[in-house]
């Protein structure tokens, strides 16, 4: 997709990013006055002994105080909403850029730095939106608005206000410069970190059975000591602004209040004048102070937003056509010498594929680990691009068909079944949202689930975790298998769908999908000869060739890899 600025999304919210600032710096305008209220009150109220004008300028300071806080209030609820909006916007356009990316932009990209992108990096985002809408303009505005007013008080003293801005913005500048880069790696070495949890969160089974907790625990600890110390390293460089701040502008006001007492003394200057150029001073040092901020976090929010705009940058690498498949049919599928790799500096998971599966034929894939049963079928499913060759579907380059058509009339139950927290009664109508609960429960009986749904209670309305954690592997294979035949599609895909169901289980669903799919290609992948052997046609795969097509009978004659798979399964109709 193409690329948007940090501009677009301000500029969705034209009021708010113009409301904020300005809020910000009328607020600002009323602080301005402050110091020259109180010299007022020092050369005349004091000096004369006007107690009425003491109190007649003190209520107006207080009017101006209160005047400033709301201003400052509004400006915040400005400044909040756009920054909220804004990364409400990033991170809506991001999920559907990701939802649009294929298999092999996944892989490149990586899931930890998707992860990171949705999260840290768009709230990294909306901070520095939110401080920056508030005090990127105020700071300056007071910075030169304090210098300017102390140039009214006192030409020759405001010489000094305009070195100290000159030295503290190369200051700042410095900084910026050299933790900006620093704020990408750490950002960078939070994915690290992000992986890391993630892979032992969702491999915590396996890590615990083969009792690798402690080096997994040194693993981490090594990502994490990694990221403190390249965060510690960033928090050097930004702390040293403070006191290098601190010591400029405190240099600036001993430098004025020994200028200030000699020019008091000749009588250039009064005392009130003298306490106005240093309340302006202290001025200039809170908000170099707070821009200094500003700018490390605005420099941070900018390197996020960088590494989300190099996600959104993501070309996906499949070309999208068209032609929209018919519906009305099964799907014919012919492959002719299609290769496959996943990296060009790797060989190919797949060479030479070529075969031909007609219209309603039930065709059965089988092959060692390994072999490339699961990358032909997302060849098949267009989930990847073939690097070499032609896959036509009902005679149609693949390339030509839009894809979202095309995977419309597919149903598709993966190597990993996947289900969504929620009511079973939404998992099912991923595979047909118009279903009635009639279709859904003949789906649960065609897939062997309908008795341990009804045995757990609540139908339909049955509690679904994230995951299908509630569920034991075979149920969540069953339902999986449900989901799919709920989808009235051309060509149905079952990727190692019986691995974890027995024998009398996965006989009666084939017999479901026999009898049911009438009008439908089946494609049936799986490591068990007794899984594929009845089929019209059977692909047999050796380390990403084929190695033999034909029916059982044929290739138990003709082809030794399938032999020796029959063999090594103890496999025979009769015993089956």
């Amino acid at each position: 997709m193409k690329t948007k600025s940090l501009w677009h999304y301000l500029s969705s919210r034209k009021k708010e990013t113009v409301l904020a600032p300005l809020f910000k710096m009328l607020e600002a305008c009323f602080e301005l006055f402050i110091p020259l209220l109180v010299a007022d009150i020092i050369d005349t109220g004091i000096k004369s002994g006007d107690t009425g004008y003491i109190v007649r300028r003190g209520i107006l300071m207080i009017f101006f105080g209160i005047l400033g806080f709301t201003l400052a209030v509004i400006a915040q609820y400005f400044s909040a909403k756009c920054a909220i909006g804004v990364s409400s916007d990033l991170r809506r356009d991001l999920f559907y850029h990701i939802s649009e990316l294929n298999y092999k932009n996944l892989d490149e990209a990586g899931l930890s730095s998707l992860i990171t992108g949705m999260t840290s990096d768009i709230n990294q985002v909306q901070n520095g939106v939110n401080w920056a809408l508030r005090l990127f303009l105020r700071s300056p505005f007071i910075v030169f608005g304090a210098a300017i007013m102390a140039s009214t008080i006192s030409p020759a003293a405001s010489v000094i206000f305009w070195i100290t801005i000159a030295v503290l913005i190369f200051i700042i500048v410095l900084i910026m410069k050299l933790s900006m880069p620093l704020t990408a790696k750490v950002q960078k070495q939070l994915e690290t970190v992000t992986r890391s949890f993630k892979e032992n969160i969702t491999g915590v089974r396996v890590v615990r059975a083969f009792n690798s907790q402690p080096s997994e625990k040194r693993a981490f600890n090594t990502n994490q000591d990694e990221l403190y110390r390249r965060q510690i390293k960033v928090g050097k460089i930004s702390s040293a602004l403070n006191p290098l701040t601190f010591a400029v502008i405190n240099a600036a006001i001993i430098f004025i209040l020994w200028t200030g007492a000699i020019n008091v003394d000749t009588g250039v200057l009064s005392q009130g004048q003298i306490i106005a150029l240093i309340n302006y001073m202290s001025q200039i040092l809170v908000e170099l102070i707070k821009f200094a901020n500003i700018v490390l976090i605005v420099s941070k929010a900018m390197a996020c937003f960088k590494r989300v705009k190099n996600i959104l940058s993501i070309e996906p690498v499949l070309a999208n056509g068209a032609k929209k498949i018919d519906a009305s049919s099964a799907i014919d599928i012919k492959l002719e010498n299609v290769s496959f790799a996943f990296d060009k500096k790797g060989g190919n998971a797949l060479e030479n594929i070529s075969f031909h599966i007609s219209k309603g034929t039930h065709a059965g894939i089988i092959g060692a680990t390994g072999s490339g049963k699961t990358t032909l079928i997302n060849l098949i499913a267009r989930f990847y691009e073939r690097s070499c060759g032609s896959i036509l579907i009902n005679d149609i380059p693949i390339e030509d068909y839009d894809i979202a058509s095309l995977t419309s009339h597919i149903s598709l139950v993966p190597q990993k079944s996947v289900l969504f927290r929620g009511t079973l009664r939404e998992n099912l109508k991923w595979g047909n949202s118009e279903a009635s609960d009639e279709e859904c429960f003949d789906a649960l009986k065609d897939s062997c689930a309908y008795d341990f749904i009804m045995e757990k209670g609540n139908g339909l309305d049955l509690y679904v975790a994230q995951s299908g954690s509630n569920f034991s592997g075979g149920q969540r294979q069953r339902l999986a298998i449900a989901r799919a035949l709920m989808k009235k599609s051309g060509l149905l895909i079952l990727d190692d769908s019986y691995s974890a169901l027995d024998y009398a289980t996965e006989s009666h669903i084939k017999n479901s999908v026999f009898n049911h799919r009438d009008n439908c290609t089946v494609l049936t992948v799986s490591q068990r000869v007794s899984s594929i052997y009845n089929s019209d046609i059977i692909i047999v795969l050796d380390n990403g060739s084929v190695a033999g097509i034909g029916k059982h009978s044929e290739l138990i004659k003709t082809c030794p890899v399938y032999n020796e798979i029959c063999l090594s399964q103890n496999f025979n109709e009769e015993a089956n």
